[in-house]
């Protein structure tokens, strides 16, 4: 049994936020995650740090949220976000009476906004489509969530928080109007334990209507699945967006040496169909194209999937009218005092939300302690610099150490890196494996999607000693299957061939089935 002041469920951005915000306020803590971090939509998202003119016309409040958190992290997390300012395109056919609006929208929510002439939006972004008849800029960014999540993480760990990775809730005990423990189980092991907490926190995200049933408590969710690729190269210097009412494929983000192309949304009815399909591929691409012609001929390397969980929604209805803003639930009207739900946001708004829900776990527990991170900046972790593109390859050069073989080529992985990662995550109480050090770093990303790293990197750590016996083979097989799922909606011209390479390889080479 373990005790604490305060048990966040959920090791996403919001949970991770929560973490470290409680942290510096002197609470501690523990942090129990079913999987690994960013394992939900927090990892399967777009990277796009808001500046709130997405929103203008029809959720001001969110929008002016955006604005202000965005400008916030700029400020105090920079080394997790590119700066790289935004475009909002209209192409022929789109609203006009929309494209017009725009402008006046973005101001009246204090978001800069600046009309700029087809012929200098095309110098900016060649690859523009020339049949543009409005654009417009704005201060949008990209954010490294991975870096994110990790950087509050290790923060709230250095100050006295526990985490607990691969721990699923599987329970409540109630008495009276409180929670007295939460039953949680080692997903790896097995082995079922309790956490005695004064306060719960469930930070679930898109799981939080399901933690919250465990506790008694109802929470009207609607899941939205988005889907996204991921282009073999970068192919614009800014994010673009299309200037008309949300649809498919309305954003393209840059992601490093990348770029991320989505999205869409479906209502799903469980959280079992987080996939992305051949037919939303073809919708992406298509619709796309209109702003970007490019896009039709552009090589795609990885297509993947998060669910949104929109709140108050009712089923049927069009997700893209539900808002994207977020709600805090202390469920008093459940009949618990010391339970509170936070679901719901945006990637960019995750700062705001956990302060809100700090705030009311400090006046539950009688602290008066501020909220720090609103001024604050957030330490860089030199654990989790290694997801940023073209890091390793720098420090291998400067290194240049003729015994630091490169592990992944594509992105120019060497072995000390992952030596870096694995001591991180024991120094975190885990146990190394591929997935694990592949959400660190930059493994299983490039062009190859793991053929031919996932091998090297596997045979390493039984070098190392870190995996023995079938460990390797089943955490290989782990690691295939997830880069497997986002390339079979891609498979024609370049990307089929190399799935026909990866599975004479690990298909019949190995014998593994993916």
């Amino acid at each position: 049994m373990l005790e604490t002041q305060v048990l966040i469920i959920g090791g996403g951005i919001t949970g991770a936020g929560i973490a470290r915000d409680l942290a510096l306020r002197g609470i501690k803590c523990i942090l129990a995650e079913k999987h690994d971090i960013n394992a939900g939509a927090s990892g399967a998202n777009h990277g796009l740090l808001h500046s709130g003119a997405r929103y203008v016309a029809g959720d001001l409040i969110n929008a002016e949220e955006c604005r202000e958190e965005g400008n916030i992290l700029k400020k105090l997390a920079p080394h997790c976000i590119e700066d790289t300012g935004g475009l909002f395109i209209a192409v022929e056919g789109d609203d006009e009476k929309y494209v017009a609006d725009f402008p006046h929208l973005c101001s009246k929510c204090g978001i800069p906004v600046q009309a700029l002439d087809t012929k200098k939006a095309l110098e900016m972004e060649p690859v523009l489509s020339k049949k543009i008849i409005a654009a417009y800029q704005v201060p949008d960014a990209a954010v490294d969530p991975f870096k994110l999540s990790m950087d509050n993480i290790y923060q709230a760990l250095d100050l006295g928080c526990t985490l607990l990775r691969h721990s699923q809730v599987t329970g409540f005990t109630i008495e009276g109007n409180c929670v007295l423990a939460t039953r949680l189980q080692n997903m790896l092991t097995g082995e079922e334990f309790t956490v005695e907490a004064l306060q719960v926190v469930n930070a679930a995200g898109a799981w939080a209507k399901e933690v919250a049933a465990l506790a008694g408590c109802a929470i009207n969710l609607l899941y939205s699945k988005g889907s996204l690729l991921v282009t073999h190269n970068r192919i614009a210097q800014r994010v673009i967006n299309r200037l008309r009412p949300s649809s498919n494929a309305d954003i393209l983000v840059p992601g490093g040496t990348v770029s991320i192309l989505g999205t869409t949304s479906i209502t799903i009815d469980t959280l079992d169909k987080i996939f992305p399909t051949v037919q939303e591929t073809d919708l992406i691409v298509g619709e796309a194209a209109a702003v970007i012609p490019q896009l039709e001929k552009t090589r795609y390397i990885r297509a993947y999937a998060g669910v949104r969980p929109l709140l108050g929604a009712q089923s049927g209805a069009d997700d893209r009218s539900v808002s994207r803003g977020f709600a805090l639930l202390d469920h008093i009207e459940d009949g618990l005092e010391n339970f509170a739900s936070i679901t719901g946001g945006k990637l960019t708004t995750y700062r705001l939300m956990a302060e809100k829900t700090a705030n009311l776990i400090c006046n539950r527990l009688g602290v008066s302690h501020p909220c720090l991170t609103r001024t604050e900046p957030l330490p860089a972790a030199g654990a989790a610099r290694w997801t940023k593109p073209g890091l390793a390859p720098k420090v291998w050069m400067k290194q240049h150490d003729p015994e630091d073989i490169m592990l992944c080529e594509c992105e120019m992985v060497p072995k000390s890196v992952v030596d870096s990662i694995v001591e991180s995550i024991h120094e975190q109480n885990g146990k190394p494996d591929l997935k694990a050090i592949g959400l660190r770093s930059r493994i299983g990303k490039g062009a190859c999607q793991g053929t031919f790293c996932g091998l090297r990197t596997c045979a390493y750590l039984y070098d190392t000693d870190e995996l023995h016996a079938d460990d390797g083979l089943t955490s290989l097989k782990e690691f295939v299957t997830e880069r497997w799922r986002g390339v079979r909606p891609l498979l024609w011209d370049t990307p089929l061939i190399q799935a026909e390479l990866q599975e004479a390889l690990y298909c019949g080479l190995m014998g593994l089935e993916l």
